[in-house]
């Protein structure tokens, strides 16, 4: 101990009360090995009492009065002469610099606690909440729930096209494409991008799809593509990753998700960029249904160097699948959006 060394050779005399009672003796006191001593005149110890426990009872005042036990103030020590005081002042201080403080030591471990569990809460609560949630929201919710965002967005893109051969036409597709999914097909007039899905089956279409293109090659790609992303990522993730942890639990808890959410997921699909897909796994879905992928890698990309992989790979590319629909059902389906 560096203060302790320094005062080593320090002596003065004291006043020292064994008991409450007795009668208060001069002693020398000294400094021995992390204790003040206690001597009588012919320097014989009379007592040890430990610096780590060494409490002073008057702070600041004159004489000094010590005890050995903060608790049970049974024996005391007074001293007048201040480089002695100043001494066991600056010891003590060492020492409580350098003691463990519980306190402390509790406050930084609940602090760290406190610190652990904010991060898990932003780190993996909202992560753990969506895919619980996604594992447990129904198909007659996610049917209402797409059913919902349909309607929000007919407000922007019009009322789904419809006519009695145009929607026999459309059902055909479905029937061909779809094999067991549940889907639901509409096509929209306007404000909206070539297609996008929503959860519970729906698939959107723009009209340009059924009036721009000579043949439905292009449209029935298109909805492999919408039925193919929807495939790989559940329809309701982005919804809820874009609704928020609050909305995520409300829904969790109550089943329902707040309106105003709604509106700006509905805004939101309109206007978001398609994820794209992987060349390989899309020329797979062509090949189990059927269809030739190069009328919709043309629609992609007109020039079609970002999608010469779909056209080069075509697997039918030599040979002629069966027709999606027939020239007549394509022309009712042309006409969907004629009256």
């Amino acid at each position: 101990m560096t203060a302790l060394s320094k005062y080593e050779r320090l002596e003065t005399t004291g006043l020292w009360r064994e008991t409450p009672d007795a009668q208060r003796r001069e002693v020398v006191v000294s400094f021995g090995n992390a204790t003040i001593v206690l001597s009588d005149m012919n320097n014989t110890a009379l007592a040890h009492w430990s610096l780590h426990a060494i409490h002073r009872l008057n702070p600041k005042q004159r004489p000094a009065v010590y005890s050995p036990d903060e608790d049970d103030i049974t024996e005391t020590l007074e001293i007048e002469d201040d480089t002695m005081i100043g001494a066991i002042e600056e010891i003590c201080a060492e020492i409580e610099r350098h003691r463990p403080h519980p306190r402390r030591l509790r406050w930084w471990l609940l602090a760290g606690s406190f610190a652990m569990v904010a991060a898990l809460a932003f780190f993996w609560l909202p992560g753990a909440l969506l895919r619980h949630t996604l594992s447990v929201v129904p198909e007659v919710k996610r049917y209402e729930i797409g059913q919902t965002l349909a309607t929000k967005i007919k407000r922007i893109a019009g009322q789904p096209c419809s006519t009695t051969n145009g929607n026999r036409a459309l059902a055909m597709l479905e029937e061909r494409l779809s094999g067991d999914q549940e889907v639901k097909l509409l096509v929209l007039p306007a404000g909206m991008p070539k297609a996008t899905h929503l959860p519970g089956g729906f698939i959107l279409l723009n009209r340009a799809l059924v009036e721009d293109y000579e043949e439905p090659d292009v449209l029935a790609g298109y909805f492999l593509a919408e039925q193919l992303r929807s495939q790989l990522t559940d329809p309701m993730e982005p919804l809820l990753r874009s609704a928020g942890v609050r909305a995520t639990f409300g829904l969790l808890t109550t089943g329902e998700i707040p309106d105003a959410v709604l509106d700006d997921y509905a805004e939101e699909l309109l206007t978001a960029p398609q994820t794209p897909l992987d060349a390989q796994i899309l020329l797979g879905e062509f090949q189990s249904a059927s269809l030739r992928s190069s009328p919709y890698a043309y629609a992609e990309d007109p020039t079609g160097e970002t999608t010469i992989e779909l056209i080069e790979a075509d697997p039918f590319i030599t040979t002629a699948p069966t027709p999606v629909l027939s020239d007549g059902e394509w022309v009712a389906l042309q006409n969907i959006c004629s009256e």
